[in-house]
């Protein structure tokens, strides 16, 4: 198992990427506060590199992310100036509104909901609706969909996080998933690979968690991803749509940001060309899409 330095991944994939001397530059101390979701913390190292010029020191002292739900808390109170996050539970956006506070969003880039089990299992794909059977409870053995007489360890992500409001909203889809036990519902990312990828449930465990961490910042050679339909996950697949759970994450910022701040002058920057290949450059699918107010 191999959990990948972010701040030494976001500079490695940086320097691969020649035009980013066009981001708004600014001085350290005038940076605005980012937060976001987890796995856009590579992309808030690398947006700060190349903005401020600061070591990876300093980068990774002055950012940390709440996650994706929280953040939006925070940027509504006032403790966040720029998000970049995962789209966050229902319960954020009402947050905003109650408090008077509008929001601006733009799709910056695209990621995937993955689902992962241990290489000992022999399956290699699920259906759509096979998912859906296992998250319900409707299927409790691996040989319902397919598989060896194994007994299904479904696990979950806790109410709020980004990949549960992914599974809520591109699998689900308004399906109720079962009531998982507490022992099967984690409260981090990581914690969930580890559990799916423990001998202790090995071949019986499966869970998930979004492409860009399992691939590029939290490996563990005991996990497989599964193929959905059987189309694989990767970068190719998810910028065409032909794997099936595909969402946009964004950039956001209060409505009422100055037009000068530097949260709005990187906001703007992000859809930009050169914010484009910033995106791309630190292994994201890059998408530039249409502002929403919030």
């Amino acid at each position: 198992m191999k959990k990948t330095s972010l701040i030494a991944l976001a500079l490695a994939l940086l320097l691969a990427v020649p035009a980013l001397a066009a981001a708004p530059q600014m001085a350290v101390d005038d940076y605005p506060v980012v937060d976001g979701s987890t796995a856009t913390l590579p992309l808030s190292y690398a947006l700060m590199k190349a903005a401020t010029g600061c070591t990876e020191d300093v980068a990774e002292a002055a950012i940390s992310h709440s996650k994706t739900t929280e953040s939006f808390y925070s940027l509504v109170g006032g403790q966040a100036d720029l998000l970049l996050v995962y789209e966050p539970s229902q319960d954020a956006f009402d947050y905003a509104k109650q408090s008077n506070v509008k929001l601006l969003m733009k799709p910056i880039g695209r990621d995937a909901l993955v689902f992962l089990v241990n290489p000992a299992n022999p399956l290699t794909s699920l259906t759509w609706d096979q998912l859906v059977d296992v998250y319900t409870g409707k299927a409790t053995n691996w040989k319902d969909v397919g598989g060896e007489d194994l007994p299904i360890v479904a696990y979950q992500r806790i109410e709020n996080s980004g990949s549960q409001v992914m599974m809520e909203k591109q699998v689900m889809k308004g399906t109720q998933m079962m009531d998982a036990p507490k022992d099967l519902r984690t409260d981090e990312m990581d914690e969930l690979v580890d559990e799916v990828a423990s001998y202790v449930n090995a071949p019986s465990a499966i869970g998930y968690s979004v492409y860009y961490y399992i691939h590029n910042m939290y490996s563990n050679s005991n996990i497989r991803l599964l193929q959905v339909g059987g189309v694989a996950p990767d970068n190719g697949t998810i910028a065409s749509g032909d794997y099936p759970f595909t969402q946009d994450f964004y950039a956001v910022i209060r409505q009422d940001a100055p037009k000068d701040s530097p949260q709005r002058k990187l906001y703007d920057w992000l859809t930009t060309d050169e914010g484009q290949a910033l995106v791309g450059g630190a292994g994201y699918v890059a998408v530039a899409g249409k502002e929403i107010e919030k």
